[in-house]
């Protein structure tokens, strides 16, 4: 079985998708919600071997997997895993268990084909997350788009045709770009497409500069750096509760997993040269969204914008270069557990939004006020996650966002100065809805008919509230999975990767 491990987190859920989908109209719905529990359950039961035997003090790729596809060029079923990419596939598997929780009740209409869509997806996204080939993390990482293309097309809100067809262009022609960069690499290590042989090759400064731009456009833009996130926000409003909560969690990841890697290990002498670039951005990216946070009336809007604010600190770890070669480990590391804390995060935020719009129908912060007095269940885990999202020691965002900040401060101080704003702006902007929406007196008679949680969505939010304070009180169990692989990366991107040009004859 450990053999085969990758193979089920990727086919499993991709199966279990098919077989829901087979199971008809919405006169079948109760069979489509418990075949898409059992596969949920089922995919992520089949993740958890990938952390209890994980080496953690082997830095390379396991649980390795190959088998010829294209053998005509050279193209491999390539699968393994290491310390960047293990908790990928597990928060990805965990999360999608969530989205079927979170839906069970919710959508009633194509019941089969909503469930379906999140299975198919998942796995797409664990092969995206696993692969060692090229051209098959292309295939995966396309391929996840038209589910979620379909998720926001079709459940989503009034905007939805336009919020799904901008996602869909931003992301897949942004990809484009990084085709062209992987044909490049193929002909430059004489006919691979092995991501590992591509780290290797040596390359010019002008042919590194040019697959930086590239992986940029790709993975920026996924991720969202400022400026091309304006995708996001227009996505998480008309997207359903289900589908903003594994855009959040999961699809913005592998915008930041590509950096890591492809840019990072590709193009490793152009990564230090523009690096400044790459800062520049992310520190707008906190700053300046962080301030765009605090303006918004519509709450999804406003954890959209939260949200590329945190992914903001994750891209400005990444870039944390000390004395302009060697990148800061503290940085890399807390970029990393920062991804999967804002992975546990961002999908609880949604979901408590999820909760209220399906009794009020609304996501205008204005619409409610006093919340507490019929929820008050719900409003202390949403005060949890609240202060998850703030930054509060001892929850899962305080660790990635010090981790940061102490790397950033190793390198310039000015860079952690403008970095540690986060804890500023994001208290305010995440407590100050939270004030309105759940303290004072009840406003309206809408807020005066809320029922508190019910049993399905309390395990939910009690599984997520576990997953927040247990990452916040133990982040060891996280970061010693990445160490040694984020040790290795280090030294891989501190070594000079230049070719000399070679003149004409």
């Amino acid at each position: 079985m450990t053999g085969n491990l990758l193979s089920l987190t990727i086919w499993l859920p991709i199966l279990a998708g098919v077989v829901v989908l087979a199971t008809g109209g919405d006169d079948k719905a109760p069979a489509a919600r418990w075949l898409a529990l059992i596969g949920a359950l089922l995919g992520f039961a089949v993740s958890i071997p990938l952390y209890t035997g994980f080496d953690t003090l082997n830095g390379g790729m396991q649980f390795t997997e190959f088998k010829p596809w294209i053998a005509t060029f050279n193209i491999n079923y390539a699968l393994g895993v290491d310390g960047l990419s293990v908790w990928f596939v597990i928060l990805n598997s965990f999360t999608t268990l969530m989205v079927v929780l979170a839906g069970w009740q919710v959508i009633e209409k194509r019941v089969a084909q909503y469930m379906a869509s999140f299975l198919i997806m998942s796995g797409l996204i664990n092969g995206a997350f696993a692969a060692q080939d090229a051209i098959l993390f292309y295939v995966f990482f396309e391929a996840m788009l038209i589910p979620m293309y379909l998720i926001i097309g079709i459940w989503g809100g009034p905007n939805r045709v336009y919020a799904s067809i901008k996602f869909f262009l931003y992301t897949l022609l942004g990809s484009l770009l990084t085709l062209i960069a992987f044909i490049y690499l193929y002909g430059q290590t004489n006919g691979s497409f092995a991501i590992a042989d591509f780290a290797r090759v040596p390359l010019t400064m002008t042919a590194q500069g040019l697959l930086l731009i590239a992986f940029f456009f790709a993975f920026a833009v996924k991720v969202p750096m400022w400026p091309v996130h304006t995708w996001l926000p227009d996505a998480h409003v008309e997207a359903p509760t289900g589908g903003s909560m594994v855009l959040a969690a999961i699809t913005l990841k592998l915008g930041a997993y590509g950096f890591l890697r492809f840019a990072l290990p590709i193009a490793p002498d152009a990564c230090r040269e523009y690096a400044w670039v790459f800062v520049l951005f992310s520190l707008i990216a906190v700053v300046y969204i962080g301030m765009v946070a605090l303006v918004q009336t519509d709450m999804k809007k406003l954890v959209a914008y939260s949200s590329i604010s945190h992914m903001g600190f994750v891209t400005l770890g990444f870039f944390m270069f000390a004395g302009g070669t060697q990148l800061n480990q503290f940085a890399v590391e807390g970029a990393i557990v920062q991804m999967i804390s804002h992975g546990f995060v961002s999908a609880a935020m949604f979901f408590c939004i999820g909760v209220m719009y399906d009794r009020v129908h609304s996501r205008k912060i204005a619409d409610y006020g006093g919340v507490v007095n019929k929820m008050p269940i719900f409003a202390a885990f949403m005060m949890l996650f609240a202060m998850a999202n703030s930054g509060l020691p001892a929850t899962s965002g305080f660790v990635g966002e010090f981790f940061v900040v102490l790397g950033a401060i190793q390198v310039n101080f000015w860079f952690a100065f403008f970095a540690a704003t986060t804890l500023v702006f994001g208290a305010a902007y995440t407590l100050w809805m939270y004030k309105r929406v759940i303290f004072g007196e009840v406003a309206n008679h809408h807020v005066a008919e809320l029922k508190d949680v019910n049993k399905r969505e309390l395990l939910v939010l009690v599984i997520l509230a576990i997953t927040v304070l247990g990452m916040g009180l133990y982040p060891k169990m996280f970061t010693d999975l990445m160490h040694v692989s984020v040790n290795d990366l280090i030294w891989h991107v501190s070594q000079p990767k230049l070719a000399v040009p070679q003149l004409p004859q």
